[in-house]
């Protein structure tokens, strides 16, 4: 009944995602100090555990149900939707994977099982969470990080997972985004900042990252990862499932190069941290659009999120937000951005499935050259104000919840436990011998 390759591919592809997870503490992790690295780790390795139940009971009936038509169907496909708040949130049906069988097949591709979507999906929302944990690095205790983590994907993740991706509002309105750039990034990003801002600067902002090879193996699983991330959105084995391959692999070879020139300019010296980092913006900048643009469009947002998420890092520095390891400028930019050149070189000739009017961005190429093609500007501006508002809510949300859970459990960290270091004071743990500061 299934297709076995597309079902094989989706698996490889859901593996793939999971071990970005383990890929981002790495790459958290090695930025850290050494008294703070157990503790950074962690809380990437612990929304698997959290992220997994809570996907189970109510997450994935939240994201995916209440809305049943195909996407990608370009015909006048009629539908009843049974989801809440008018399109926002997902109903209660699928709880407990309610009614998903083995062979269950998943409505929007039925050559492969429902409960291989489920995986897959999965795989996303555990990791967007935890994408936010580098920003407040050494000052957030674990247990009101736990309570962060299952009010943060009740509130923002499941809500635009579903008004993007579970065929919501956002969807019904023709609002695109690949593979997370609103989903993921955008609101992992803004989401930090508020962080960042409620729980204040660090003690110490002298911390310098104690292991590049731990940076380098870190990058080199995200990377790996994100063709699965990217790749495997297509949901399919296809042209487009090629294109957004390829587009995902140089989009973060451009961004790395451009980073890293800028900064060898500004530093008088080749950095490989700042290639590393500037191949994760990369990667996080043309997620939203890898499947929808061609290649010379997407090396053109790899340039973009080189320069522009380099200076949004540099402006956090002369603001002096204590932004830890760079969440803000590097995925919440990045996703921002990328979202928005979406709705500039969205093509229809590279995903014929487009379900937007005329399947176009604002900038099209034709044989003259890049050309304003002034039809589509209802597209982008779409895509800006889905980008704009999801970035609000985000950085709202993020900050009020914190402030709230704040009242039953203390967020901040204390001087003292700063001082030691998150790993012993809070965990018991040290991640080297001892005379390792």
């Amino acid at each position: 009944m299934f297709n076995t390759g597309t079902t094989a591919f989706m698996i490889v592809a859901t593996a793939l995602v999971m071990l970005m997870t383990p890929g981002l503490a790495f790459f958290y992790g090695g930025l850290s100090g050494k008294k703070n690295l157990v503790g950074v780790m962690f809380q990437s390795f612990v929304a698997l555990g959290v992220t997994t139940i809570m996907w189970y009971i109510c997450g994935y009936s939240l994201c995916f149900s209440g809305a049943h038509f195909n996407p990608n169907d370009l015909g006048d496909t009629k539908f009843i939707p049974t989801d809440l708040l008018g399109g926002f949130i997902g109903n209660l049906n699928k709880c407990f994977l309610n009614n998903v069988g083995p062979g269950t097949p998943f409505p929007g591709n039925k050559d492969i099982p429902e409960f291989v979507f489920i995986a897959y999906q999965l795989m996303f929302a555990i990791i967007t969470p935890a994408l936010i944990t580098g920003a407040f690095k050494k000052r957030v205790t674990f247990k009101a990080y736990l309570i962060f983590l299952v009010l943060w994907q009740l509130f923002v993740y499941y809500p635009f997972a579903h008004m993007i991706w579970g065929n919501g509002i956002l969807a019904q309105h023709g609002v695109l985004d690949f593979a997370g750039g609103i989903v993921v990034h955008a609101t992992a990003g803004f989401g930090a900042l508020a962080a960042v801002f409620y729980v204040g600067k660090r003690r110490n902002t002298t911390t310098v990252a104690n292991s590049i090879p731990l940076i380098a193996i870190g990058t080199g699983l995200l990377w790996f990862g994100w063709f699965g991330f990217n790749a495997g959105s297509e949901l399919n084995v296809d042209s487009v499932t090629g294109l957004a391959f390829l587009n995902t692999h140089c989009a973060a070879a451009v961004a790395g190069m451009t980073w890293l020139f800028i900064d060898w300019y500004r530093e008088k010296k080749p950095k490989f941290v700042a290639f590393m980092t500037g191949a994760v913006a990369g990667l996080a900048t043309i997620t939203p659009a890898s499947g929808f643009v061609s290649l010379k469009a997407a090396m053109i947002i790899g340039f973009a999120a080189g320069l522009i998420c380099y200076c949004a890092v540099m402006l956090k520095t002369k603001k002096k937000w204590d932004d830890a390891l760079d969440v803000w400028g590097v995925h919440g930019v990045g996703g921002a951005i990328g979202t928005i050149m979406l709705g500039l070189f969205a093509n229809k000739i590279m995903n014929g499935s487009i379900y937007v009017k005329d399947g176009n961005g604002l900038v099209l190429k034709n044989s003259v050259g890049w050309l304003v093609q002034g039809g589509n500007s209802h597209f982008f501006l779409k895509q800006v104000a889905a980008v704009g508002g999801a970035c609000v809510y985000a950085f709202v949300f993020t900050y009020a919840v914190l402030f709230l859970i704040n009242l039953v459990v203390r967020v901040k960290a204390t001087p003292q436990e700063e001082d030691a270091g998150l790993d012993i004071s809070l965990h018991g743990e040290k991640a080297y011998d001892d005379g390792a500061y």
